[in-house]
């Protein structure tokens, strides 16, 4: 299946670190013509140097600057889109909800804008995978406002894929992984935080990028799925 992506085009939004620089890795390996985007210049240049990819510096929240940058890529074959954010944890009760927008501006509009802004320009025998996460369904308390988020994002995915046909439509839905998103953590709290979250899942700790960035991989390549919503949790759901 791998050898599908040699000299495929292939567009990792929001891929300077964690999954999405993961997924880039992984994709290049598969000899994949990789394109990596995000907002912080350095984190790309970094990539660019040590990996070959090609990076561009992209808002994901500004629409003029998705459209312009698509046009500018031209036609390509695959589309993963990581933008995220870590706001809207916590109870509802005392749940600041103007946070709780920002959570939305934050992730499912900028993922909407990617999206939209990259229809005219992906290959019909190609695919998109958005990146949302077991909290839309895992219905565990102090996430109900990313259940809003990564939820709402989970319930149009199957709509899109028969709206967009033939263009494969999935989502990848990580547990708790190892990445910049835990950084509003203190260092010093951040190993006992995900014993929280991870002690009584079957898998017993939380995941690494490449982990997930082996799921995305296959959504792409796999010619025969879309509409789906594809969990790498741990067992989180359970």
């Amino acid at each position: 299946m791998y050898n599908t992506f040699e000299n495929k085009k292939a567009i990792v939004v929001g891929g300077s670190s964690g999954i999405g620089l993961a997924t880039a890795q992984l994709l290049a390996k598969q000899k994949a013509v990789v394109t990596v985007t995000g907002r912080n210049e350095e984190k790309l240049q970094q990539a660019k140097q040590k990996y070959g990819f090609e990076t561009a510096v992209v808002d994901s929240t500004d629409r003029k600057a998705l459209d312009a940058f698509f046009k500018r890529s031209g036609n390509f074959d695959h589309l993963v889109i990581t933008v995220s954010g870590s706001k809207g944890m916590g109870n509802f009760a005392e749940l600041d909800l103007n946070v709780l927008r920002e959570g939305f501006d934050n992730k499912f509009w900028p993922q909407l804008d990617t999206l939209q802004a990259a229809l005219p320009y992906i290959n019909k025998t190609g695919s998109v995978t958005l990146i949302t996460a077991i909290s839309g369904t895992a219905k565990r308390p102090g996430t109900s406002g990313l259940t809003a988020i990564n939820g709402a994002l989970e319930l149009i995915i199957p709509t899109l894929a028969k709206e967009l046909k033939p263009l494969r439509i999935n989502a990848v839905s990580p547990g708790v992984v190892d990445t910049p998103w835990w950084n509003f953590v203190p260092d010093n709290e951040k190993a006992k935080v995900f014993e929280q979250f991870t002690g009584d899942i079957p898998a017993g700790r939380e995941a690494k990028p490449e982990e997930i960035a082996d799921a995305i991989v296959f959504t792409l390549g796999n010619t025969y799925l879309t509409g789906a919503i594809v969990p790498v949790d741990g067992g989180y759901s359970c």
